[in-house]
Order: structure tokens, then C-alpha cells, then sequence
């Protein structure tokens, strides 16, 4: 047997641990102690009971699939491997995977996500949308084989029939949260008005699915509305928070997704009653109107009517033609009056005082003075009854 170096024995003793299929997959539960959050993202703490302890370390990649935030004090089920940091010689636990152990843990951890998510808006009422007042197709997302498909399917043929599309979903245990998510995201490819995604009561842990982050993050995305009906009515899981709409239970998630046949009947009943009574009452008021209408309207006040008229518009004629004839009187003065400044300016009117009007014979233009004519020309004289020809003889200048 040789000797060893540190660095080799460590390097022997890894192997040693490494090579042990028992530890390998290993689960381990304990209180985390000594917790540091590396800058890198890693995880160093102490995993301890009432007698021991040991070191764990938790990388990066790990804790971002964690669903939840480690904290000191809290208990925890740790899935890992034994591993050795040789540098220190130093054995320890090499974290896989972590969850909160216990009640009290798994409602820290219920707190740390629905902090986040509140955070995040993903509860703002803002932007839940309204049920659809008469869905005619609804999808469940839910298990085939639980009490909640049939409490729902019960409440539904009993209050308003409708078409139901089922989307089979795990609704507890390890593959729950990926199924649920998966059914939400089919119904959401399908031609539903409003989703239904639950499952009947039980403790903490059985309804731990509806308080996956997945799963808040599906309802928060669907295009869909979603009425969220996990447990009893003291439950309250993420998913109700994120819901458009939050049920007690699935049968009460049913009664909300869908009105009462039963109260729209007696509803049309009393629609149709009131528009009964009101269609009556109209007819009786109209009818008493036309009465009122017809007294008002006899034959006799009818011709009275027309007598007063003809009467009426005999006196607005005679009123017109009064009207009429002072205007043209008025019109026919004034015109009288223009023509007679007209005929004063007229050429005419100096004709018929004896003068006349002197025009050039070959260019029937007026002589307007001495220059315009000259020695033999002809020259036309209109006077007032015809036109003197005659030619100039001597032409002189003066008064």
C-alpha cells in the first residue's frame, strides 16, 4: 500500500462516494442553516436535524427550476447526490432538486409566489375579463375520473344545458402542473366561451398543483376566460388569484358559468306579461284619443271648418288684387316719370322744335363743326317728318 497525497485520497474517496448507487439518488430531509446566495447564482448552505448536519450546495441551474425561495429555518426534502469538494476534503450534498417540507413550508412558499405574481400584476382586476352571460360550449380542465367533472356536469344538466368539452388533466402528484397547463393550453385551441380549471378538496399538499407558477402563468395567458374551482370554499390557491373569475367549489364554478333555466323562464314570463299589460294600456289610450279625434271632427265641424276657410281665403284674394293693383300703380308712375326725363335728353324731342341734324351723306356721319365738311360735299338734314339732301356751297368760320 502506497502513500497517498491529500489530493489523491480525497480524488479516492470521491470516487468511492460517487460510485455508490445508493447515494447517488438520495433523498434527505432536514433544516436549512448557514444559507448564502452566491452573486454566481449558486446556493451554499447546511442541511441539519436535532443531531447532525451536513453541507449542500445548489447550483445555479437548479435553482432557477426551484418553486420557491429558499430561506434559513425552513424545512426541506432535498433530492440529490453525495459528491466531495476534494479542495477541502470535504463531503457534501449535491442538490438536484428541493422542496418545502411540511405545512408551514409549503405555505412560506405559497406566500413567496403569490408575492411575486401580485407583483407582477398578474391579479390586477383590471384585467379580468366578464363571464360570458350564455355560453354555449364550456371546457373543463379537470380529471375524467374525479367527483369534480361530475358535481359540474350535474349542476350544468340541471340549470342550463350545454355543450361540455372535457381536457383530461392529472390533477395531483408530479405531473399535475404540466398537465393542467396542457389541457388549458388545448381548450384555449378550441371553440369554448369560458373554461372551468379545478378539482374537488384535500389538503395542502393534494391541491399544491393549483399553486404552481406554470400553472398561474397558463390561466394568465388564456385567451379564454377562466373560472378557477379548486377545493372547498376555505381553499385558496394561486390559480383563484390568477382566474378571471374565482369559484368555492366546481359545482359553484357550474352555477356561476351558466344562468338558471328555471329563472329565465319565470323572467320571460314576467317580460312577457309586462309587455302585455303595456301593449293593453296603449291600445286603450290610442282608442281614447281617436274618440276625442272623432268628436272633434263630425260632419258639421267639419263643414264649419271648410265654411271658415272658403270665407278666409276669399278675403286674402281680394287683399292680393288690392295689393297688387297699388304696386302696379306705383310702377306705372314711375315708369311715366323715367320716360319723361328720357324724352327731355332725346334727339327727337329737339327735331320737333324746328331744329335738325346735320350727317355727312357718304359716311352717315354727324357734322359737328366747320372742319368736318368741306366745299361740295353732300350733306343728308334729317328734321323731324324725313331727310333734306343737299351740298355744300361755302363753308365759314365764326358766328
Amino acid at each position: 500500500m502506497g502513500i497517498y497525497t491529500v489530493s489523491q485520497l480525497n480524488d479516492h474517496i470521491k470516487q468511492l462516494l460517487c460510485q455508490d448507487p445508493l447515494l447517488n439518488q438520495v433523498w434527505v430531509r432536514g433544516e436549512i442553516s448557514n444559507l448564502t446566495k452566491h452573486s454566481s447564482g449558486h446556493y451554499y448552505f447546511t442541511l441539519k436535524d436535532k443531531g447532525s448536519q451536513i453541507s449542500c450546495v445548489s447550483f445555479r441551474s437548479t435553482n432557477r427550476s426551484l418553486k420557491f425561495e429558499p430561506e434559513s429555518s425552513m424545512k426541506v426534502l432535498i433530492f440529490g447526490s453525495l459528491d466531495v469538494y476534494t479542495v477541502r476534503g470535504q463531503y457534501q450534498l449535491h442538490i438536484l432538486d428541493m422542496r418545502p417540507d411540511g405545512i408551514g413550508e409549503l405555505y412560506k412558499a405559497y406566500e413567496q409566489l403569490r408575492a411575486k405574481l401580485e407583483a407582477e400584476g398578474l391579479f390586477d382586476r383590471s384585467r379580468k375579463r366578464p363571464i360570458p352571460r350564455f355560453p354555449q360550449r364550456i371546457g373543463v380542465a379537470t380529471s375524467p375520473t374525479g367527483a369534480a367533472i361530475h358535481d359540474i356536469l350535474h349542476v350544468l344538466g340541471r340549470r342550463y344545458p350545454v355543450n361540455v368539452l372535457l381536457a383530461p388533466a392529472v390533477v395531483q402528484g408530479e405531473m399535475s402542473a404540466p398537465s393542467i397547463v396542457k389541457a388549458i393550453e388545448h381548450l384555449n385551441r378550441a371553440d369554448v366561451d369560458v373554461i372551468i380549471v379545478g378539482r374537488g378538496g384535500g389538503s395542502l399538499e393534494d391541491l399544491w398543483s393549483f399553486n404552481e407558477e406554470t400553472v398561474a402563468r397558463a390561466i394568465f395567458e388564456s385567451r379564454v376566460p377562466v373560472i378557477s374551482a379548486v377545493g372547498h370554499e376555505t381553499d385558496y390557491t394561486i390559480a383563484d388569484f390568477t382566474a378571471d373569475l374565482r369559484a368555492p367549489t366546481p359545482s359553484a364554478a357550474a352555477e356561476l358559468a351558466v344562468p338558471d333555466s328555471s329563472d329565465l323562464k319565470r323572467h320571460i314570463g314576467s317580460l312577457s306579461a309586462r309587455m302585455g299589460k303595456a301593449a293593453i294600456r296603449q291600445i286603450s289610450d290610442l282608442s281614447d284619443q281617436l274618440d276625442y279625434l272623432s268628436g272633434r271632427i263630425g260632419p258639421e265641424k267639419l263643414n264649419e271648418f271648410l265654411r271658415q276657410n272658403y270665407q278666409r281665403v276669399d278675403e286674402l284674394n281680394i287683399r292680393l288684387e288690392r295689393h297688387a293693383g297699388r304696386v302696379m300703380e306705383s310702377k306705372r308712375i314711375s315708369l311715366s316719370g323715367l320716360a319723361g326725363r328720357l324724352n327731355a335728353v332725346s334727339p327727337l324731342s329737339t327735331l320737333e322744335r324746328g331744329y335738325c341734324i346735320a350727317m355727312i351723306a357718304d359716311g352717315n356721319r354727324p357734322v359737328h363743326g366747320v372742319d368736318d365738311v368741306s366745299t361740295g360735299e353732300c350733306l343728308n338734314l334729317k328734321v323731324k317728318d324725313g331727310t333734306i339732301l343737299c351740298s355744300v356751297d361755302n363753308v365759314s368760320k365764326g358766328k
